[in-house]
């Protein structure tokens, strides 16, 4: 059995990683006005954050089409006997469910449609993980069973200059956003049962960047080998500084910077970052 791997765009796994390790991907769109974009295609990571301080429009974001869907997996149909597709977190998103029906009216092609109930390089560890097993002609259903292993482990934690773009994108309810910018708190979010919720709120920003340091610190502690990413909101600075820090503590982990790109950091703004793991 010949299988693909596929994702959308919002594992933010640059396009030069994506060729190497054989990864197709749907791209996920990003609006302002009446002008859309696909991110990682027609807008980069760059642009989009110079464009969200110059734009009088606040962005949206969209999923790709069951037709677009369609007809990649048909593509990939011509090639492949099956397809392990990884997508952002249903509950954020309805990329995974159209990926479901997609899947079910193409003929030629098996597909595994999986949530990964995050995003960005948390949803990106799945997706390098399976891209490795099909390289060693591993099956599908080895590969999504695996998956649900890393997924016992895997932990994401993130925080937001401030909630007013996870508000107004309906990610996160009215109710803790009007908490959140009373008290001028630097909130620590996280996924749970596929959605984001409050973990902590913190006052200041370095405190919170230090707590979620301290998370992920008791995991390394642990001595199991981890695989991390410090994520970033154009801030690069931050992550690596952060990664710096980590390796020099604990140098016998796995560690990179990625990025939060145009779709997520429409919902998070500018600024925030975050941290995830899992143990290798």
């Amino acid at each position: 059995m010949k299988v693909a791997v596929m994702t959308d765009s919002t594992a933010y796994i640059p396009t030069a990683e994506r060729e190497k390790h054989g990864i197709h991907m749907l791209p996920l769109s990003v609006v302002f006005g009446d002008d859309s974009y696909e991110e990682e295609i027609e807008i980069t990571t760059e642009e989009f954050y110079r464009k969200l301080k110059e734009s009088e429009h606040f962005p949206k974001s969209s999923q790709p089409s069951i037709g677009y869907m369609t007809s990649k997996l048909e593509e990939l149909a011509k090639e492949y006997d099956a397809v392990v597709s990884i997508h952002l977190s249903s509950g954020i998103s309805g990329t995974y469910q159209t990926m479901v029906a997609a899947g079910e009216t193409v003929e030629g092609i098996e597909v595994y449609p999986y949530d990964s109930e995050l995003s960005a390089m948390g949803q990106g560890f799945y997706v390098l993980e399976a891209a490795r097993m099909a390289k060693e002609n591993r099956s599908a259903e080895e590969i999504v069973q695996r998956l649900d292993e890393m997924k016992q482990t895997i932990r994401a934690y993130f925080m937001v200059d401030n909630l007013t773009n996870l508000h107004r994108g309906g990610r996160l309810n009215g109710a803790q956003a009007l908490v959140g910018s009373m008290l001028k708190v630097k909130p620590i979010l996280h996924f749970v049962d596929k959605v984001i919720v409050p973990f902590e709120k913190i006052r200041t920003r370095k405190k919170a960047l230090n707590r979620i340091f301290s998370l992920l610190e008791e995991d390394a502690q642990k001595g199991d080998k981890l695989v991390v990413s410090f994520i970033h909101a154009n801030n690069e600075q931050a992550a690596v500084e952060l990664k710096d820090t980590f390796l020099k503590r604990y140098p016998s982990h796995d560690a990179s910077v990625s990025y939060f790109g145009p779709v997520i950091g429409t919902h998070l703004g500018e600024g925030a970052v975050g941290i995830t793991w899992y143990k290798e």
